[in-house]
C-alpha cells in the first residue's frame, strides 16, 4: 500500500472538493457565451472524471486540531498542542486499520500535522503496579520475540505484512521521579525498519501506554518532540501514582510484565498466548509497513 506524500499533514485537513472546485466553476461561469459557440463541449463522462478526486480516507476522520485540551477517558487529560492533531478512540481505530495495526478500540491518537509520526494513548486499569523491580532486558526481549510469533499468525490471516523483532533500541528505563517507564524495540517488515519507542505513566488505578511509532532514522527527533507533549498528559486529581491509599487494588504484575504485554504475558505462563494476537500491539511492535513506506516517499521526494 503507497499513500501519496500529498495526502499527508494538513492536506488531510483541506477544504471539502466542492469547495476547493470553486474558482475553477467561477472562470469557466466568466467565458463569453459566444466564446463557446462551435467548440466542442467536453462529454459528461469526462467532465466527472476531471472533478476533484475522492477524499483520502484519512481526511473523513474526525480530527480534533490544536491548540486544545482533550479528556483521555475519565483518568487523564491531554493538551494538543499547535501543529498537533487529535483522534478519539472510534477515529483512532480506523486510522489503525488503515495502517494495517491491531487495535484495541481503547486508542487515541496525537499526531503532528504532517503525520511525520504518531502517537497512541491507553489506559488499562490493572491497579497500582509498585515498581520496586529490577528488569531483565535480555529475557523480556526473548518473551517478546515469541509473542511476536503469534501476533503474525493473525497479521498472516488478515493479509498484513509480518515483523520480525531485532533487539533493543533503547533498554527499559525507569524514572521513579515521574513514575514513567520507557524503552524502544527495532523490528524489520517487508525489510523496511520499524522502531516503536514506548511509555507506560504509572497512575493510581493502572497504567497508561504511550506509544510512539516513527521512521527509525529520525526516531531520536520523534522522541524528543514526543517527550514535549507528554508534558501535557496529567492524571487526574487524586489519580496519580502519589495519591495512592491503603486499599486500593495492587495489580497482579510489575514493569517487566508492562513491557512483554502486561496480562497477556501472565496468559502466556498458562500456556494461553496464542490467543492473544494483540500481544504485539501491547509490547508495542506492531506498526505497519505501510508507514515505513511513507517515511521513505518523503525522504525521496525532499532529495
Amino acid at each position: 500500500m503507497r499513500v501519496p506524500i500529498a495526502l499527508m499533514g494538513l492536506s488531510l485537513l483541506s477544504a471539502p472538493a466542492a469547495a476547493q472546485d470553486e474558482p475553477q466553476a467561477q472562470e469557466y461561469n466568466e467565458t463569453p457565451a459566444e466564446q463557446l459557440v462551435g467548440e466542442d463541449l467536453p462529454a459528461a463522462e469526462d467532465s466527472e472524471s476531471a472533478a476533484a478526486e475522492e477524499p483520502h480516507p484519512l481526511s473523513l476522520l474526525d480530527w480534533v486540531i490544536g491548540p486544545t485540551e482533550v479528556e483521555l477517558g475519565s483518568h487523564a487529560s491531554l493538551t494538543v498542542p499547535e501543529g498537533f492533531m487529535f483522534l478519539h478512540p472510534g477515529d483512532a481505530r480506523k486510522f489503525q486499520e488503515f495502517t494495517e495495526n491491531p487495535s484495541s478500540g481503547r486508542e487515541s491518537l496525537i499526531a503532528p500535522d504532517d503525520l511525520r509520526w504518531f502517537g497512541l494513548f491507553e489506559f488499562d486499569d490493572i491497579g497500582y503496579v509498585k515498581d520496586d523491580e529490577e528488569i531483565d532486558a535480555g529475557s523480556l526481549l526473548d518473551s517478546i520475540k515469541e509473542g511476536t510469533k503469534y501476533g503474525n499468525e493473525e497479521r498472516r490471516k488478515r493479509g498484513w505484512a509480518e515483523l520480525q523483532i531485532t533487539g533493543w533500541r533503547f533498554e527499559p528505563r525507569y524514572d521513579t521521579a515521574s513514575n514513567r517507564l520507557e524503552w524502544a524495540i527495532e523490528a524489520v517488515s517487508e525489510n523496511q525498519p520499524v522502531v516503536n519507542y514506548n511509555t507506560r505513566l504509572l497512575g493510581r488505578k493502572g497504567v497508561t501506554s504511550a506509544t510512539l511509532v516513527a521512521d527509525p532514522q529520525a526516531l531520536d527527533a520523534a522522541v524528543g518532540e514526543f517527550k514535549d507533549v507528554l508534558t501535557g498528559f496529567e492524571y487526574s486529581a487524586g489519580e496519580r501514582y502519589a495519591d495512592v491509599q491503603e486499599g486500593d487494588r495492587m495489580a497482579e504484575y510489575g514493569l517487566a510484565a508492562l513491557i512483554a504485554g502486561g496480562g497477556a504475558a501472565i496468559a502466556a505462563k498458562s500456556g494461553l498466548l496464542k490467543s492473544l494476537w494483540k500481544v504485539l500491539a501491547a509490547v508495542g511492535a506492531g506498526v505497519a509497513v505501510w508507514l515505513g513506506k511513507i517515511f521513505k516517499g518523503r525522504k525521496q521526494q525532499d532529495a
